[in-house]
């Protein structure tokens, strides 16, 4: 039997998420003050989901810091699947929030209330801005809960577009109902990639093969190394969203000597240097070899 391990470590996204909460804490008491002086029910209702957003984003930040400890005794593959733990529970926030959003828009287009144009302008600019530096922050990171977390800031630079494009318009034309028009759709395209998140999440806890790896194409791969007669117990999965587990047992011809085996381990490794591997597992077999009974065993002990 053998087993490679490989670890590759990303850089950490902590940091950009402990920016973010900050920015998002901020924001939001920003927003309370501002909401009362404009007298803006909508900047004030925005508040709110803000201090929510925080609420994600701190224990997105935590668990993520949480997700970067080694491996030890109790967790052998590490602490990465606490950020997908993280991921999933921000994307049933955000889904929640989303729907919540939509119902206090719906209620708006019943009975669209008037604003202080130029102080929500105002406001709108800086939430953009604000929210723009923290989605540009955690642009690019493959895990999956910085992608919800981008996904939840994005919703706020939307939102805050659309608050500042129905101001600029009020300044000129009396027609308070464009903000809840244009809330409802930014709410649902984002609601869309909120669930489309939520499954994925939900697939990767299950352990699912990740959603844009093709497992047959990887297994052709194996059975292409020169040595290799076949290939069983393949299975491939994901601790985060973007450090993946691959344990496979290879049977190889009976005259393959030590040298074969380290030459076969190689082009394993080689095969699969694409994946984002943290951790493979290789057992190698000979034709002989029946580890149905080992496993047999193994169970029975």
């Amino acid at each position: 039997m053998s087993h490679e391990h490989n670890h590759r470590h990303a850089r950490s996204d902590s940091g950009d998420l402990r920016l973010a909460f900050l920015l998002n804490v901020g924001f939001a008491i920003f927003e309370v003050f501002g909401g009362l002086l404009t007298n803006s029910i909508a900047i004030l209702s925005d508040a709110l989901h803000d201090l929510g957003d925080a609420i994600s984003l701190g224990m997105a930040w935590l668990l993520g810091r949480y997700s970067e400890k080694a491996h030890d005794q109790r967790f052998s593959y590490g602490y990465r699947r606490f950020s997908l733990l993280g991921a999933f529970l921000n994307s049933a926030i955000l889904v929640g929030g989303s729907l919540f959003v939509l119902s206090e828009a719906i209620q708006r287009l019943q009975s669209p209330e008037p604003f202080d144009a130029p102080g929500v302008i105002v406001i709108a600019v800086i939430g953009v801005v604000i929210n723009g530096i923290a989605v540009l922050r955690l642009r690019g990171s493959h895990q999956l809960n910085t992608q919800v977390i981008g996904w939840h800031l994005m919703e706020d630079v939307l939102g805050w577009v659309a608050v500042l494009i129905a101001g600029v318009i009020s300044l000129f034309v009396d027609a308070p109902i464009l903000d809840p028009i244009l809330s409802i759709l930014i709410t649902v395209y984002i609601l869309m990639h909120a669930i489309d998140n939520l499954r994925q999440s939900l697939a990767l806890f299950l352990q699912a093969v990740p959603a844009e790896i093709n497992l047959t194409e990887v297994e052709d791969r194996l059975r292409a190394i020169d040595g290799v007669r076949s290939i069983h117990h393949t299975h491939l999965w994901s601790l985060d969203g973007e450090h993946n587990v691959l344990t496979t047992h290879l049977v190889v011809a009976d005259e393959v000597d030590k040298d074969g085996l380290i030459r076969i381990k190689r082009g394993v490794c080689a095969a699969v240097s694409d994946l984002r591997l943290e951790h493979l597992t290789i057992e190698l077999e000979y034709n002989e070899d029946d580890c149905s009974q080992d496993a047999a065993q193994y169970h029975a002990d």
